[in-house]
């Protein structure tokens, strides 16, 4: 019994999903868990409205592809501020993992745990099933994305990647940024 509950209830989330937000549309907001050096907080899309905000998604922490976007970005942040923009980096991840991660990897952007996958479902680029053919059937993790959202909570740029390899188009993120500070 339990078991057919289970797949009824997984089968009805599926066919809830969402398709991915698009330029010009509002980017939802969202109440999210970061480690800081005192513990968890909250953190949320609305507590930086004023400013361009670049939302990464990725699928999961400690894997190679996902280190080496988030490494690079950490690499290049001081670009991003001095156009005014704040990154935040969304994965499904448990908050007290993303930090492990961050310490070993030398990560040195804001990350936040999405571990119900209710903000990926809200911008519609959860998978359905993440890597099957790798025996990971798991649902709702983040695509591999990028948003750029305005000082008005405007989607300005939005790309989702099927393939988990594939990591967005930064110079088009940076250009976009570029547009909005002109």
């Amino acid at each position: 019994m339990r078991l057919t509950l289970h797949i009824l209830a997984s089968n009805q989330r599926l066919n809830h999903q969402k398709t991915m937000l698009n330029i010009g549309d509002s980017a939802p907001d969202f109440k999210l868990t970061t480690l800081a050096e005192d513990g968890p907080v909250h953190i949320s899309l609305s507590e930086n409205s004023g400013s361009p905000v670049v939302l990464l998604f990725v699928p999961m922490a400690f894997t190679g592809v996902c280190t080496k976007e988030l490494c690079s970005v950490t690499s290049e942040l001081s670009e991003y501020e001095a156009l005014g923009a704040k990154v935040i980096a969304i994965s499904g991840d448990n908050p007290f993992a993303q930090a492990a991660w961050a310490e070993k990897e030398g990560i040195g952007i804001t990350l936040a745990s999405d571990y119900e996958h209710d903000v990926a479902s809200a911008y519609g680029i959860a998978y359905e099933s993440f890597l099957p053919d790798k025996n990971l059937n798991m649902g709702g993790v983040p695509k591999r994305s990028a948003f750029v959202i305005d000082a008005q909570g405007i989607i300005q740029y939005a790309e989702s990647n099927d393939n988990p390899g594939e990591l967005p188009s930064f110079t088009d993120i940076k250009a976009k940024l570029n547009e909005l500070a002109g």
